[in-house]
């Protein structure tokens, strides 16, 4: 079953599971191997970021990989944190499109609210930043723009300005930050804005023991038993994010695990008492895990 895609509400669509080349691959030169191998198994979105400083590599793999996958098959997506004083997001979209060998990325972020407001990010307010990103898109360096780690008020402060309204804000969200990022979800229907995640495995593999864990657990044994095939706790997870209609950005280094993400679009669907279930689980344990998430917590 191909990736499942979601509706933009700039009449494009995006793939709603998307390969995160941060975390694992960040400020790593040698990831081209592991990029193609996501390529050839399935993975058309990927998620990149000036931050991460890796950009090169992923367009070295979407080139050697233009035969068997050409570029208007894939999704790409970049963000903006001004690196050098003075940079603006249109002349750093330029440089990152040098660097991944494309004429245009499918979308653009703001990487962070607070390298804009705390003084030390250059490049002006968050309202300066979102004109300089609607330039982007109307000159068609982006196709899309959207924002990562904006809480209500960060939004909120550049939708009241904005000609076009961000498509995207990345956060992050797994179970034990659910109840906190719900208000913020509700902004994005709203204004028809996609809520993506980063670090929706987070209970699984940086808090192990917790009370998602039984929970999840019981989940997956019920739905191999009904698919008839493996599934795994990380597949659990993945299915809840998605049955929330939250794009989800997820790596590994293991082409096995790849096959994994992939794949669950196949899993069986949770039962509403299983989402629950997994969602009360995570109530009993407020705990974040990435610094950016601070900042999306103080703006809601």
């Amino acid at each position: 079953m191909p990736i499942s895609t979601l509706p933009l509400n700039d009449g494009t669509q995006i793939p709603s599971l998307a390969f995160g080349t941060g975390t694992a691959f960040f400020h790593h030169q040698d990831a081209q191997t592991t990029l193609e191998s996501a390529i050839n198994i399935g993975f058309t979105h990927f998620d990149g970021a000036q931050r991460y400083k890796n950009e090169a590599t992923l367009g070295a793999a979407i080139k050697a990989s233009e035969c068997s996958v050409p570029r208007s098959e894939l999704f790409i997506s970049t963000k903006y944190a001004p690196l050098t004083p003075g940079e603006t997001a249109k002349t750093a979209l330029c440089k990152s499109l040098e660097k991944l060998r494309l004429e245009y990325v499918d979308l653009y972020l703001v990487h962070a609210p607070k390298d804009h407001t705390d003084g030390d990010g250059g490049g002006g307010g968050l309202k300066e930043v979102w004109k300089a990103m609607e330039e982007c898109k109307r000159e068609g360096l982006a196709r899309s723009i959207g924002v990562s780690n904006f809480g209500v008020r960060h939004l909120l402060e550049i939708v009241e300005c904005a000609q076009v309204l961000p498509a995207v804000n990345q956060l992050e969200i797994h179970p034990y930050v659910w109840d906190f990022v719900k208000p913020l979800i509700e902004v994005h229907k709203e204004h028809g804005i996609v809520t993506s995640s980063y670090g929706g495995l987070s209970p699984l593999c940086r808090a192990p023991g917790g009370p998602v864990d039984p929970v999840v657990e019981k989940v997956r044994a019920r739905l191999e038993d009904t698919w008839g095939k493996p599934v795994t706790r990380g597949q659990v997870l993945i299915k809840w994010l998605l049955q929330h209609d939250i794009l989800v950005v997820t790596t590994s280094t293991k082409a096995e695990r790849i096959r994994e993400y992939v794949d669950t679009g196949n899993v069986p669907e949770l039962t509403a008492e299983e989402m629950w279930l997994i969602e009360s689980a995570g109530a009993e344990c407020h705990q974040s895990f990435f610094k950016n998430t601070k900042y999306c917590l103080e703006g809601i």
